[in-house]
């Protein structure tokens, strides 16, 4: 009796082996398969974003070599905040920043709050009062290293939302 109950432990202990290893031998090749899954799903959603930016980016003077090429006589990487403060320095007119074209509205000044170089010519801007938002297009001329002209082109003001 003895030896029939080694026994039985004996089969009983093999069986659970066999199955301890069957389970974790295709567990294995499941997270494998499952890891290349999501890595294939994750670089196709990089390229897509990548893309994206890229598109993005296509009206940026940093990426238009045409632009950059217009500015040989100049660091693009310098003139683009030299550009930027230019025209953030006309936020402090106690009026608001005359470019966005819009008079204040009570004690509330319109002031540019976004800018994006388009080109070696054109800047797109955000401003805002606090309560209205609305954007610009300017031209702008470097006329040498430390002056910048600014020239408004056309402004729109969105209406006020309503909140429901």
């Amino acid at each position: 009796m003895k030896k029939q109950l080694y026994l039985y432990l004996f089969i009983l202990s093999a069986l659970i082996n066999v199955f301890t290893y069957m389970y974790f031998s295709k567990k294995a090749t499941s997270d494998q398969t499952r890891m290349e899954h999501s890595s294939k799903i994750k670089k196709d959603s990089i390229t897509l974003l990548t893309n994206k930016l890229y598109d993005a980016n296509s009206f940026s003077l940093e990426n238009n070599d045409n632009a950059i090429e217009y500015f040989q006589n100049y660091d693009v990487q310098k003139l683009i905040p030299m550009v930027q403060e230019a025209l953030m320095s006309y936020n402090d007119n106690h009026t608001g920043n005359k470019f966005v074209d819009q008079p204040m509205m009570g004690s509330q000044k319109f002031i540019i709050t976004k800018i994006k170089l388009l080109n070696h010519r054109w800047i797109i801007a955000d401003y805002s009062n606090g309560e209205l938002w609305g954007q610009v297009l300017l031209k702008y001329f470097v006329e040498d290293e430390k002056t910048v002209t600014f020239q408004t082109v056309d402004t729109y003001l969105f209406p006020k939302q309503k909140i429901e």
